[in-house]
């Protein structure tokens, strides 16, 4: 089978078998029922998802193939073992800042509370030479809030002349990167601006911290802990940049699981020894599994005391693990839904209502008042959601104002970099367990950080200046999509 953009003649992607759990067995898809049984009916019978097609080197040009080839652990311990060296003007601040679905991974794999989970996270990362390490919701705080007044602005700039909505979430490197490389226009302009927590925590470390610190970005080396291999695509896309300064805002993305390309190696085999001889150990074509964070752990026998995560406020820690208000993502819909109703309807929603349709990753909030519907929300996961969103968006018979699209079945906590068994299948008794943990942890809303409103007056020079428009928005490539964009011939 071959993707659009493969010059091979043989893909070397396989059929997906196993990850049916994720689609209703029962329900029949919404081509089958409206008859589109064009290139949807052929997507679906091909049962192959969005986060597969990402992951084929044969869509990658030949430099982002090779940057992404650098996106591992060996990568990070080069610059680990560059601080051991004794001349310090090669040296690099290290920052780790993970993701708040990689959380529950590490508390359903060594049996922890999240709390303590990210404690010994925190405490392992800091036994190998890391300076620092943050969590990254702070970084969503600024998403979901630039994503929020993002969404107010469309709806009232919305009419028959000006098609601004549906406004599609754009925190999702897959989902993005597709929008990008494959549909083009017209999907691309309702992508929301709002850049993803990725890329503003990139901003936030490169930019405020470094300066805090009195660093050059190029004196920091940024790591991004992520549950999704698309994290690592996404390092490439977008660098942070000033007026003074321009850089990669990650420098490298490493999965909380365990990255499967071989035969295993030790992590003794990575740490601590020189580059050159580190570099003898690994040569271009060979094949090893490489230690993301969790196999790193496991392997280790160094000695770790837990620690608390930092934060980019002085000495300050964080103390308490919270997320966001979604079942297993950054919860965007649900923020910008009540920020929504409040601000355009004075609407206050206290709970918001999930109703599954076809499957339980195609799901529709909707807001009524006196029988009439005044928002109509949707969230879609997993591939064939997003085809059938594409095709009735493209139709112009896409019901919705707003639509958060990720490219996993089930969310980011089943991010092929966590929730897989050493086999690729989906490992759903662990992701049943990373559900619940992470259902546990406490809500935050993102205007109750005091920190966040400081960060806008002090960093960004107020909430709407050109300095945070900026620094929190991004663009989007806009390629003519391939004549059969949907039709990808399997």
């Amino acid at each position: 089978m071959k993707c659009e953009h493969c010059t091979r003649k043989e893909c070397i992607k396989k059929t997906k078998t196993d990850d049916q759990e994720n689609v209703s067995e029962e329900a029949p898809s919404p081509a089958q029922d409206n008859g589109e049984k064009g290139e949807f009916h052929k997507l679906a019978d091909a049962k192959i998802f969005l986060s597969d097609c990402l992951a084929c080197d044969s869509c990658l040009t030949a430099e982002e193939g090779v940057q992404l080839s650098q996106q591992n652990a060996k990568d990070f311990f080069r610059v680990l073992n560059l601080n051991k060296k004794c001349d310090t003007s090669k040296h690099k601040v290290l920052v780790v800042s993970v993701c708040p679905q990689s959380l529950p991974y590490f508390a359903a794999k060594f049996n922890l509370s999240v709390t303590d989970a990210s404690r010994r996270l925190c405490g392992f990362l800091k036994s190998l030479g890391v300076h620092y390490v943050f969590d990254t919701t702070i970084a969503v705080d600024f998403s979901i809030l630039e994503s929020q007044k993002e969404f107010v602005r469309r709806y009232h700039q919305h009419s028959e002349e000006a098609h601004t909505l549906p406004m599609l979430t754009s925190a999702c490197p897959g989902w993005v990167r597709y929008a990008e490389r494959v549909l083009g226009r017209p999907v691309t302009p309702h992508l929301c601006t709002a850049k993803s927590p990725q890329q503003v925590m990139g901003s936030l470390v490169k930019d405020y911290f470094a300066r805090q610190q009195n660093l050059s970005p190029e004196k920091i080396f940024h790591v991004i802990v992520a549950p999704c291999y698309d994290r690592k695509l996404e390092a490439l896309r977008e660098g942070f940049s000033s007026a003074s300064h321009s850089s990669r805002g990650a420098d490298c993305v490493l999965t909380s699981g365990e990255r499967r390309v071989g035969h295993a190696c030790t992590l003794s085999q990575l740490v601590p020894v020189t580059v050159r001889e580190q570099e003898k150990q690994f040569s271009p074509g060979d094949t090893v599994t490489q230690g993301e964070v969790a196999q790193m752990m496991e392997q280790s026998d160094l000695s770790v005391q837990d620690a608390t995560v930092d934060t980019l406020f002085g000495d300050s820690k964080e103390e308490r693990v919270t997320r966001h208000d979604g079942a297993s993502s950054d919860g965007h819909l649900a923020h910008v839904f009540r920020h929504a109703a409040k601000e355009l309807f004075d609407e206050d929603v206290e709970e918001v209502t999930y109703r599954a349709l076809r499957n339980k990753d195609f799901q529709e909030v909707t807001l009524e008042k006196n029988g009439q519907v005044l928002l109509r929300f949707a969230a879609a996961y997993g591939f064939r959601n997003i085809q059938n969103m594409i095709l009735k968006l493209k139709k112009g018979a896409l019901p919705y104002h707003f639509v958060e699209v990720l490219a996993c079945p089930g969310g980011c906590l089943n991010g092929r970099g966590q929730a897989q068994t050493r086999d690729g299948r989906v490992d759903k008794a662990l992701l049943r367990q990373m559900e619940g943990i992470y259902s546990d942890i406490p809500v935050r809303p993102p205007e109750t950080s005091a920190h966040v409103q400081e960060l806008y007056q002090q960093w960004l020079e107020g909430v709407d200046s050109p300095k945070a428009q900026e620094t929190l928005h991004t663009t989007f490539q806009s390629p003519e999509p391939c004549a059969h964009g949907l039709d990808i011939r399997w």
